[in-house]
């Protein structure tokens, strides 16, 4: 069946699924042609949108027919925006067989009440997977300081930390799921089954296996041993919103569905170390330092001699960001080969970059350095460290 066909059909059973004194068809058919363009898999589920949608105009006050993609992730997720009189809203469409919301509305009240600006959800049809969001923005942190001047990039760094700072300090343990050494084990493999076996075509040795099996529980055990937050887990200027109008200029915080309560250094790690763009170390540190007075600050970095010697604590930093670069790694193959998302293959050098980095200035770390050499068929230079080797 066309485009053209298809709509009919849909607007056929829109009209047929409605109230005996029907809407205007016009209207109707205006709005099934905008949600038709979206793109469904099954004419029902797109069926089930319509309905919902036109549902939520009239309760909201927005215009249907306004529908269209705002954007889409890594996932299955898909996010639409919708506009009314006096603002805009947006649309996420997660099929419940692929994605589980509840972690996203759980967490949502959780971040909400730590003082972060996230989403409020106005309605939610839990058995389609559709839900109506507040619309923090239409511009994301990335897409400003891409583009925009040295003071103006500082300024929103400094947001992200009062954010951070702001989440980690309502930490509470029990609330989320604890980023333990399964999970992080888990994510570790992702990166010689993944990145090394599957994209790669790269076969370890037993040997080699060992080696990196070593290198994994060492960084397992070190990041572990660091004071625990709530953590975002992918705390970077792609989910960050800038406020394109009003009064509340806090950065908004999105894709939070997945926090757990792990180490302290895992999201400025991640904010510092983000897959599209690198900074030069130089503003990766200066960021990292402020960050650290802030945190020292509100008391939750009193672990060995962090709250004194940057040094250590940006060891920890960097041995956080080195186990969240190998499990990036791993998945963006994983989404190249089997979810057909090949566009994020083309950052992986980029982490492999921050691997090698991190693995010249660790003496315990050379092992992995000289392992990502035969792999990548390359060889790195030794640097130094910011902390003790």
């Amino acid at each position: 069946m066309g485009a053209s066909g298809a709509v009919k059909a849909l607007f056929v059973e829109f009209r047929l699924s409605m109230s005996t004194t029907p809407p205007d068809s016009s209207a109707v058919l205006s709005v099934s042609a905008a949600v038709h363009a979206l793109g469904w898999d099954q004419l029902e589920r797109e069926l089930a949108f319509c309905r919902w949608l036109q549902t939520n105009a009239l309760q909201h006050d927005f215009y249907p027919e306004s529908v269209q993609t705002a954007s889409a992730d890594a996932s299955f997720r898909r996010y639409f925006r919708v506009i009314g009189k006096n603002r805009s809203l947006i649309v996420m469409d997660a099929p419940p067989d692929k994605e589980n919301s509840q972690p996203f509305v759980t967490i949502a009240a959780l971040f909400a009440s730590a003082g972060l600006k996230v989403p409020q959800i106005f309605d939610w049809d839990q058995a389609h997977g559709f839900m109506l969001l507040a619309d923090l923005g239409t511009q994301t942190m990335m897409q400003v300081v891409s583009s925009c001047d040295s003071d103006t990039g500082s300024s929103l760094f400094n947001q992200a930390t009062d954010s951070l700072v702001l989440l980690q300090s309502s930490s509470t343990p029990g609330l989320l799921p604890p980023y333990n050494h399964a999970l992080l084990r888990r994510e570790l493999d992702l990166f010689p089954e993944w990145y090394v076996s599957q994209y790669k075509q790269y076969a370890l040795s037993n040997e080699q296996l060992n080696k990196l099996h070593l290198v994994f529980e060492q960084l397992i055990a070190f990041n572990l041993a660091s004071p625990m937050v709530f953590v975002h887990r992918d705390f970077m200027p792609r989910n960050l919103m800038v406020a394109d109008h009003g009064d509340d200029l806090r950065l908004g915080v999105l894709d939070f569905q997945d926090a757990v309560y792990g180490p302290v250094t895992y999201d400025i790690a991640s904010l510092m170390r983000v897959a599209f763009i690198s900074w030069e170390e130089d503003f990766c540190l200066d960021t990292t330092v402020r960050y650290w007075e802030k945190a020292r600050k509100a008391g939750y970095l009193n672990h060995e001699d962090w709250h004194s010697d940057f040094g250590a604590f940006y060891k920890a930093v960097e041995w956080m960001g080195l186990q969240r670069h190998l499990k990036v790694a791993g998945i963006f193959a994983r989404l190249s080969l089997r979810d057909g998302k090949a566009k994020y293959l083309a950052d992986t050098p980029r982490f492999i970059g921050y691997m090698r980095a991190t693995c010249s200035r660790y003496r315990e770390l050379f092992p992995l350095s000289r392992l990502l050499d035969q792999i990548e068929g390359q060889s790195s230079a030794v640097g130094f460290a910011f902390g003790r080797v």
